[in-house]
């Protein structure tokens, strides 16, 4: 069981287990709301099949020294689940970001549930710890609306537009591409977005009909006040076992077609596939090595193919012991952003990023994930995720992909288009 949250009980009777489309529904009774879904993947450092936590009782969303407060909330609240912008590199680099923010999500955002529904891996039970001070009488409500008949009807997503055109795309690459010719980076994740305006949505219907069609270890679903986050990633970022960091960057993606065995092979022994990978590999273990006990950072698994509905992914695993006097906030800081959404030198590679793509990444290349009770944690990488403010009626998915020297751009650009399938296959057909 591990330790109970600071500021939450358990619930003491037993519940029956709702389905993933009844979470998602409950979501929407609620201003800030999370599911994360394993969707049953096999993990060997996975906890939790699947999360759900429901209103905020207490959350944080600072302006700046954004990590440095979520160290205090952190310890404070114990179970906390919430995101990371790919923005709060400004705070961590001398660097900015050009752009417009029209999702709205903060740079940081944490939160401190009212609700917390979760299954363990390999154990049928479903508990419930709820806030201190919440009445019985909203722990009968909140459990009705729980079982309720699933009423969300059916909803797709608007065409979508991209941001700039596949002209200045090729153009973008080429351009990159002599930066590494020079030797000013090694490599570079370029990413673009495809984008529409006015549009109305059904969130919860969205992120229903995503995991369906593209269920993935990392699915993750965010509301916070009128932004939202669908997302089938299958990424993870970092995770916290005991005292053991995990990280699993992935670069390597080749569509899924009819011969399964031969794809793996094609894709496990591609050196252009490779050499991207072991850049990644590189950087990640530089970042863990300044958090990690002496001689403790491992490479695991090198070069790992995995399977997915629509593609084949080259995941690598890298672990390390992190230092006792060490924070888990801290280890997260260390290693963000993300090297497999930066590239290598990280920070000339930021720079060249802020300088050549036409958005905010916001959320996009960042993170979400939680800190449980027991002093563990885990995030994934915001990729593969359609984002959308209620308010403005701006829906953005954001695709990209890593740039070497061996880079074709027309194949790069098409990569982009099929890492965006699946939520084109949403969109509105005219």
């Amino acid at each position: 069981m591990g330790f109970l949250p600071l500021n939450m009980q358990l619930y003491s009777k037993d519940i029956s287990k709702p389905s993933y489309e009844q979470l998602i529904q409950l979501t929407e009774r609620f201003t800030v709301a999370t599911v994360l879904n394993s969707n049953h993947y096999e993990d060997k450092y996975g906890k939790y099949e699947w999360i759900a936590a429901c209103g905020a009782d207490e959350f944080i969303a600072p302006s700046n020294s954004s990590f440095a407060a979520l160290e205090k909330f952190q310890h404070e609240n114990r179970w906390v689940f919430g995101g990371f912008s790919y923005d709060l590199k400004n705070e961590l680099e001398k660097l900015n970001s050009r752009t417009d923010n029209p999702i709205g999500f903060p740079m940081l955002y944490f939160f401190a549930p009212q609700f917390l529904f979760l299954q363990r891996r390999n154990v049928q039970k479903v508990e419930l710890f709820i806030a201190n001070g919440v009445s019985n009488e909203v722990i009968e409500s909140v459990l009705e609306l729980l079982y309720e008949e699933v009423q969300i009807n059916e909803s797709q997503v608007p065409l979508l537009q991209p941001r700039i055109s596949e002209r200045d795309y090729l153009e973008k690459i080429g351009a990159l591409k002599k930066h590494i010719q020079r030797g000013d980076i090694y490599e570079v994740n370029f990413c673009q977005e495809f984008y529409a305006r006015n549009s109305v949505i059904n969130p919860a219907a969205v992120m229903i009909a995503l995991n369906s069609s593209a269920p993935m270890p990392f699915s993750t679903f965010f509301k916070c006040n009128a932004s939202y986050l669908m997302g089938a990633t299958p990424e993870r970022f970092l995770c916290k076992r005991g005292e053991t960091l995990i990280a699993q960057p992935i670069k390597g993606t080749l569509k899924r077609a009819n011969h399964l065995e031969i794809e793996v092979e094609q894709l496990k022994n591609d050196p252009k596939e490779q050499n991207e990978n072991v850049m990644i590999v590189d950087l990640m273990r530089n970042d863990l090595s300044k958090v990690a006990q002496r001689g403790s950072v491992q490479v695991e698994e090198l070069f790992g193919v995995y399977s997915f509905p629509k593609v084949h992914q080259m995941i690598s695993t890298i672990s390390a012991k992190l230092k006792p006097e060490i924070s888990s906030v801290e280890a997260i800081k260390q290693a963000f952003p993300m090297g497999s959404m930066t590239g290598a030198p990280k920070v000339s590679a930021m720079k060249l990023i802020d300088n050549h793509e036409e958005s905010r990444r916001g959320w996009y290349s960042g993170a979400v994930g939680y800190f449980d009770a027991d002093g563990d944690f885990d995030f994934n990488v915001i990729i593969r995720s359609l984002q959308y403010n209620a308010e403005n009626q701006y829906c953005s998915l954001i695709v990209g992909g890593a740039i070497t020297d061996q880079s074709i751009p027309e194949k790069e650009y098409a990569e982009c288009l099929l890492k965006a399938k699946s939520v084109f296959n949403l969109t509105t057909k005219k």
